[in-house]
């Protein structure tokens, strides 16, 4: 019997351990052991981020748990983006590259692949305000296209050579997108190194230019470019270009032609650099000594309405940092204006000299992320950090304290990485660009038969703030004559620099004569009712004219004394017929 009991609980231990390991994993799952620290925080909110080394997208609340998930097939290649009602939009890595946007119930609505032979879309993306999407492709080049573009053979290890790229992509179907816009890093090369190749010139002369021989031995991901975003306002797309220590800004409302030149668009420089900060050395503006950014990561602007705004904030990783191995938070102010123009000191580096504001821990060396990172600016003023390799979230006030920690459990606690992360707060605070329409025109038509059909045309612009969308539509409800058409009868994202927009109006005549008719016709901003303008509209349609008030009739009558009555009936049948 005692030997009976030992064997049982020998057993029972045996088992205990096999699955000790499973009672583990689940204990783990559950989020509210890793909300390590929440001294005081203000923001509600909730946290979207989607675990490198999984399928599944998590959104959790404040207090660690999870709200909702999105499967998938393929992993991420950096964060989901938010869309709002639920849905998300995630690089994923597949091949060639490609994007999936899922609703909130799992549907995958757009699922998207870029096939273009020696293209690969890598890491980040950026979801436009007209709906189409930014995306970062490596485009391979040969070893022999590389050497004649002026790169030194002694420092080409391999035979592709792969520069960057941006694309526009409009969804177009379930899975299928048009190539609306690109951008190409090729265009706009400048080298010193052999007079008898392409792009000769001297690098320190042309700042908005790429040197093809700095970034030493990287050839087979030159670049890496980690990250995109976009500023509505100026129209611009900002970049993280990892390998070059720097980011770039380039102009986004060129043609794809203007964007292969070095003229047009709004900046009137084409597709060159506008602004570039981090590391003047690319450039020949300075010396390693010059150096901010150290292999940095999620370069992005502060949202309009948030402190800072403006600004660029970004993940400095610190790799080869000289005061040691340590990462921080690095916010800096562009030297820009209003209109988007960045001021450069002929022969001098941009600037700023220095950061505006910086999280560094204490001890700096106890966060470190060799790769992956990200930084986001809360509405309170504090900073939402992304601790990417240890999958640790931190929120840090303007004073560094920390005021919130969390530790991603997913997939599993010693696997947890995390590129970057999303904060969505409780509501959003609206951009502060505002649409201000605009009528120009009126509509008059004189001596119009009934029933006939008359044309004219009027004029709608967006007159309102830079970077403003006005959506509108012709509002007819105080017409109640005529019968109407407009062409086009509405209109959406029809920007300040946009030509006025041409509506041409036809309108068949009430069957009515001797008639005035007038009234306003409406242009409404669909947002705002209460921003509209009146078009004048003026119709008059002739007297019916009778036989009776001829001038030659008035005549006969006089006559009618000197002739006979018969006389004047005759000439009056006549006239009548």
């Amino acid at each position: 019997m005692r030997y009976k009991n030992k064997l049982i609980i020998m057993i029972f231990l045996i088992l205990f351990f096999m699955m000790a390991p499973y009672f583990l994993h689940v204990s783990s799952n559950k989020n509210i052991f890793y909300l390590d620290n929440q001294i005081d925080r203000i923001i509600d909110g909730q946290i979207l981020f989607a675990p490198y080394y999984t399928t599944t997208t998590y959104l959790i609340n404040e207090n660690g748990l999870v709200n909702h998930t999105w499967p998938s097939n393929y992993r991420p290649f950096t964060e989901a983006y938010w869309l709002g009602n639920g849905t998300i939009l995630r690089p994923i890595i597949s091949g060639g590259g490609g994007i999936q946007k899922i609703l909130w119930d799992g549907t995958i609505e757009w699922d998207f692949r870029y096939t273009i032979s020696g293209c690969t879309c890598h890491h980040d993306i950026e979801p436009l305000p007209n709906g189409n999407v930014l995306m970062i492709v490596w485009e391979d080049k040969t070893r022999a296209q590389a050497i004649e573009a002026g790169r030194d053979p002694n420092s080409f290890v391999g035979s592709i050579f792969t520069p960057d790229k941006v694309i526009e992509v409009k969804p177009t179907g379930p899975t299928s997108g048009d190539i609306v816009w690109e951008w190409h890093v090729w265009d706009h090369l400048i080298q010193d190194f052999d007079p008898t190749k392409d792009n000769y010139g001297v690098v320190g002369d042309y700042p908005e230019l790429i040197d093809i021989n700095y970034g030493d031995t990287f050839v087979d991901d030159w670049l890496h470019t980690n990250s995109i975003d976009y500023h509505p306002q100026f129209d611009q797309i900002l970049l993280d270009v990892h390998n070059f220590n720097e980011i770039w800004v380039i102009d986004h409302s060129t043609t794809t032609a203007e964007a292969a030149g070095h003229t047009g668009g709004n900046s009137g420089k084409g597709g060159d650099i506008l602004y570039r900060w981090g590391n003047p050395e690319s450039y020949d503006a300075g010396n390693s000594s010059d150096q901010k950014l150290f292999f940095q990561h999620d370069a992005s602007w502060i949202k309009p309405g948030y402190p800072g705004e403006g600004n660029i904030i970004v993940f400095n990783n610190g790799n080869n940092r000289p005061s040691g191995q340590y990462s921080t938070i690095d916010e800096f102010t562009p030297p820009v204006d209003s209109n988007g123009y960045y001021y450069l000191q002929q022969g001098s580096a941009y600037g700023p000299d220095d950061y505006t504001w910086s999280y560094i821990a204490d001890p700096p060396t106890s966060f470190f992320s060799a790769v992956f990172g990200g930084a986001q600016r809360l509405l309170d003023g504090n900073t939402l950090i992304c601790y990417g390799v240890p999958g640790k979230f931190y929120e840090v006030s303007p004073d560094n304290t920390l005021v919130w920690q969390w530790t991603n459990p997913y997939p599993y606690p010693n696997q947890n990485s995390v590129f970057k992360i999303e904060f969505i707060p409780t509501e959003e605070p609206q951009p502060k660009y505002y649409a201000d329409l605009d009528g120009e025109g009126s509509l008059s038509w004189y001596n119009v038969k009934p029933g006939e059909t008359v044309f004219g045309s009027f004029q709608v612009q967006n007159i309102g703030d830079k970077g403003s969308q006005l959506n509108w539509f012709v509002n007819t409800s105080s017409i109640n004559w005529g019968t109407w058409s407009f062409n086009p009868s509405s209109g959406e994202g029809l920007k300040p620099e946009d030509d006025t927009v041409t509506v041409e109006v036809s309108v068949i005549a009430p069957n009515v004569t001797n008639s005035e008719f007038s009234g306003n016709i409406r242009i409404e901003n669909q947002e705002n009712s209460s921003d509209f303008d009146l078009i004048p509209a003026y119709l008059k349609t002739p007297k019916k004219i009778s036989i009776f008030q001829l001038p030659i009739y008035q005549f006969i009558i006089r006559l009618k004394c000197l002739f006979s009555d018969s006389i004047y009936y005759f000439l009056e049948n006549i006239l009548k017929f």
